[in-house]
């Protein structure tokens, strides 16, 4: 197999995911590191890989396969289009952009260069979606009539020290649920309509620490979703997946979909359905399903290098990052109006 080279231009937290499993997977090489700060210098020093202050000379310089961009929101669309004007795919981190204007225009760009963008949804590239996203299609559900997700965990104070995390575009809608929101769209479709409210009654700051949305599916189906980042519970992806050691892992389920011929939970894969008539004075039996485990990490790597070969499409492309952007907005909007926003179909 060809070694893919990738460049990481954003040395945190992300960024660094990105180094360690580009690192520990065969196929693929840390073309470089651009980053500006001195944090990001030492730790291409300590890594022996290339290291430049910018993204633009580590472009030029390095000429990498692909670029990862981990940077901060407003950077995404800016260095992504640099990336497709030298011809070199480019995976951004989420959230897309910070508007969906920018995301229109990221996306927009793609289809006129050709070159691949993949959006670091890595929830997508889990072996538990992708087994429910299977089993959703295969009719077992039968027509799917609502969904529920939660995502509520606490965070420490002092991860506010930061000053844009007390900030509106810092607050957990955009940081965090938008990736509940991802899931919901690649398992339940395309979101028309959102309604919300959000409250920052807890901390005080002026970005949102609770959200709740009511949201409607194209194909008739409704969703709840419930988010605080101020509350001290184990209902989240991020508890319950396993995707990431440094969360204790609870054995809860964060997800529910439910649909006229059964129903499953997320992320165990319980299939919930009755073996004969649908009566509910009959047993509903659960059907235990298992999943291979895989660090979605490393999977969505792998991933981009067999894109950027050309041996597969993205798995979730710039424009479904603007969806999901698009969705999350509007439950941000409905949020501060009071009204229910409509999600607009967006297209190249």
């Amino acid at each position: 197999m060809d070694t893919t080279r990738l460049l990481v231009v954003g040395a945190g937290a992300i960024g660094r995911t990105h180094i360690d499993r580009i690192r520990r997977t065969p196929g693929l090489a840390l073309a470089g590191i651009a980053d500006p700060s001195d944090a990001g210098r030492a730790l291409a020093e300590s890594l022996g890989a290339p290291w430049a202050p910018d993204h633009v000379s580590a472009l030029d310089r390095f000429q990498p396969q692909g670029a990862i961009v981990a940077t901060p929101n407003p950077q995404h669309v800016p260095m992504a289009l640099d990336c497709l004007a030298r011809g070199v795919a480019v995976l951004v981190e989420k959230p897309l952009a910070d508007s969906v204007a920018e995301a229109q225009q990221l996306v927009d760009a793609q289809v006129r260069s050709g070159v691949p963008v993949l959006v670091g949804h890595h929830r997508r590239h889990n072996p538990i979606n992708q087994q429910a996203r299977q089993t959703i299609a295969s009719g077992k559900l039968g027509r799917l009539v609502g969904a529920n997700a939660m995502a509520c965990f606490y965070k420490p104070q002092g991860y506010f020290d930061m000053a844009w995390r007390r900030e509106p575009g810092g607050g957990p809608v955009l940081i965090n649920l938008i990736h509940e929101i991802d899931m919901l769209r690649f398992l339940c479709g395309e979101i028309e309509q959102v309604q919300a409210l959000a409250s920052n009654a807890v901390r005080g700051f002026a970005v949102e620490d609770t959200a709740a949305a009511l949201l409607r599916f194209e194909n008739g189906a409704l969703g709840t979703v419930l988010l605080s980042d101020t509350a001290v519970a184990p209902w989240c992806w991020d508890f319950c997946a396993g995707e990431q050691d440094q969360y204790p892992r609870q054995d809860v389920n964060a997800l529910f979909i439910a649909g006229t011929e059964g129903s499953l939970s997320l992320p165990d894969l319980s299939l919930w359905r009755y073996l004969g008539e649908r009566h509910w004075h009959h047993p509903i039996v659960r059907e235990q399903r298992t999943a291979l485990k895989a660090d979605p990490y490393k999977r969505q790597l792998q991933h981009f290098a067999a894109v950027i070969r050309g041996e597969e499409a993205p798995l979730c492309s710039a424009l479904d990052g603007l969806r999901t952007l698009q969705a999350t907005r509007a439950l941000l909007d409905a949020a501060a109006s009071g009204q229910s926003v409509t999600c607009p179909v967006s297209t190249p």
